[in-house]
């Protein structure tokens, strides 16, 4: 599922997969809620409003039945820090 960034309130992250109809938003404390039965015009209405914290507080949040998980760990973050990682000493 892509993931298109966003900085709306708690919001860092929303996708959607079209095929299962499913929404994933990610908050800013790493957690993340998975949607199941989103349709495709609710998913358009979210990711192109200019007030997606406040969409999704009134629209998703209690009318959607949500799964809690994680976030994702952003690929390049985890490729940096590998990099840049201290050594064990022995």
């Amino acid at each position: 599922m892509d993931m298109k960034r966003i900085n709306a309130g708690k919001l860092r992250a929303i996708g959607y997969d079209a095929r299962e109809r499913i929404l994933r938003v990610e908050f800013d404390d790493g957690s993340a809620i998975d949607y199941s039965g989103v349709g495709s015009e609710v998913w358009r209405r979210f990711s192109t409003s200019g007030a997606a914290w406040s969409f999704y507080r009134d629209n998703i949040e209690e009318e959607f039945a949500g799964k809690r998980g994680r976030a994702a760990v952003d690929s390049k973050r985890a490729e940096l820090e590998a990099l840049f990682k201290q050594p064990k000493e022995e």
